[in-house]
């Protein structure tokens, strides 16, 4: 994931000048930029951590040998895809996270290399184990035709943003690359987003009906997606090195 958040359209430092010529103090820069990454993940984590919390309750359930129940006997019948969703998507949303950081994609390359050839698998192992379950399990109580056609279109597009990121990297296109790796991530984070979704939708709408929730849940993919496509085609800043020669040019 070569996500370009902090850092697009960087260039290498170059002093600036004040109003009497005079070069600037640079100083402040890079704690700004530390402190908008350290920011991002934190936020990350934290809508990571409802779908991890969820999923450790259902593997303690599983493990535990819980009381089996019309809402959990699916998972007790067929016990292999859930866990490997758990466990892949539990990596994939707190390792992820990390690739936001600028400073471990530019000084420490190799951090970011591992970490993608670990983030990859476990990415399309969500994919397709979301997938495997959508199509194989039975329907939970409040999901309907539409929740099932969401999941199967947003699974699909996930698989599909980690294939192309994947290609994009073996012929050294970075910047789609990235773009489509964090594509991907936005849709294997919806879990998080969706339960605020879901949270605000309770209280103002009451109990969800199955239409209400299957709208309130494909918000939480779409807001996730919107956010990426507003992060991928913002204009970068301009570059140090040309504000810089403007300057000089000006005085």
């Amino acid at each position: 994931m070569n996500a370009n958040v902090s850092d697009k359209g960087q260039a290498p430092d170059m002093p600036q000048r004040n109003e009497a010529g005079q070069p600037t103090s640079q100083k402040t820069k890079a704690p700004t930029k530390a402190g908008s990454a350290k920011w991002l993940v934190a936020a990350l984590l934290v809508l990571s951590a409802i779908p991890i919390i969820a999923g450790a309750f259902r593997l303690t359930q599983l493990a535990g040998g819980a009381v089996i129940t019309r809402a959990n006997a699916r998972f007790f019948a067929s016990p292999l895809p859930v866990v490997l969703h758990i466990f892949s998507v539990s990596v994939y949303a707190i390792l992820g996270a990390f690739q936001f950081v600028p400073s471990l994609r530019r000084r420490r390359h190799s951090w970011h290399r591992v970490a993608g050839r670990l983030l990859i698998p476990c990415g399309l192992t969500a994919a397709l184990s979301g997938l495997w379950m959508t199509q194989f399990y039975p329907w939970p109580a409040g999901d309907g035709a539409i929740l099932y056609g969401l999941r199967l279109l947003f699974g699909s597009a996930m698989l599909l943003s980690i294939l192309l990121g994947v290609a994009a990297i073996r012929r050294r296109d970075f910047a789609q690359h990235g773009n489509w790796m964090m594509r991907g991530y936005a849709i294997g984070l919806g879990a998080g987003t969706q339960a605020l979704t879901l949270a605000v939708g309770a209280v103002i709408l009451g109990p969800p009906s199955e239409l209400s929730r299957a709208l309130l849940m494909g918000a939480g993919w779409v807001i996730n997606l919107a956010v990426v496509e507003w992060i991928i085609r913002t204009p970068p800043a301009p570059p140090a090195r040309k504000a810089a020669a403007v300057v000089v040019h000006l005085h």
